[in-house]
């Protein structure tokens, strides 16, 4: 059975990309800020590019911020792309503005404490045993663009909630690379922009709503 998946569109930037990713990785996928699609359908993908702050504000305009907490409410499967993983978190420190984030996760994104940045181009990844996203691509590479990231992981999850997986990479200093938390996912990295791995990790995805 093919996957429903809606980009969901609030005017940030590489949804077309990330389409034509879904598509490759075998969803049935398509580009809306509609809030009845993006509530139905199987997945929602939420990307983000350019400025925490920014982001914030534009979901927060289109209430995307409401839809992404209905749907994990209902278990119902999210997955954040670059700044849209970082305003999953409780807040952003960029420039020296500290701006509220979404909250699903608690802490903080700041500035990789690395000689250049942004941090741009290829890296390899350390998974978490039993991660769905990295089934198979254990020893992939990913591609990164970004100057800011999660790089602790603050939650406590008290059984029977499952731990999170979590997935880890370096440059200058550990940071997260992607989590996999109950119905909510997120990359740091570009999978649309990650050749055959960021298909494959897409696919793991989709198979798995």
């Amino acid at each position: 059975m093919t996957r429903s998946v809606v980009v969901y569109d609030y005017g940030s930037g590489n949804v077309h990309s990330a389409v034509k990713a879904l598509i490759a990785a075998g969803a049935d996928a398509r580009l809306t800020g509609d809030r009845a699609e993006a509530l139905e359908a199987d997945g929602l993908l939420v990307p983000g590019v350019g400025a925490f702050a920014a982001v914030r504000e534009a979901l927060r305009e289109q209430g995307g911020d409401e839809i992404i907490e209905r749907r994990l409410a209902g278990g119902r499967p999210v997955l954040g792309v670059c700044v849209g993983m970082q305003v999953l978190f409780e807040h952003g420190v960029e420039r020296g503005m500290d701006t509220e984030g979404l909250g699903e996760w608690p802490g903080a994104v700041t500035e990789l404490n690395a000689p250049v940045l942004p941090h741009m181009g290829w890296n390899t990844v350390d998974p978490d045993e039993g991660s769905v996203l990295f089934r198979g691509l254990e020893e992939e590479r990913f591609y990164f663009v970004h100057s800011y990231a999660a790089q602790k992981w603050e939650l406590d999850v008290i059984p029977p909630f499952p731990t999170p997986k979590l997935t880890w990479t370096t440059y200058g200093e550990p940071f997260l690379a992607a989590v996999e938390n109950g119905p909510l996912s997120a990359t740091q990295f570009h999978p649309e922009k990650s050749g055959e791995a960021g298909i494959r990790l897409l696919r793991n995805w989709v198979e798995s709503l």
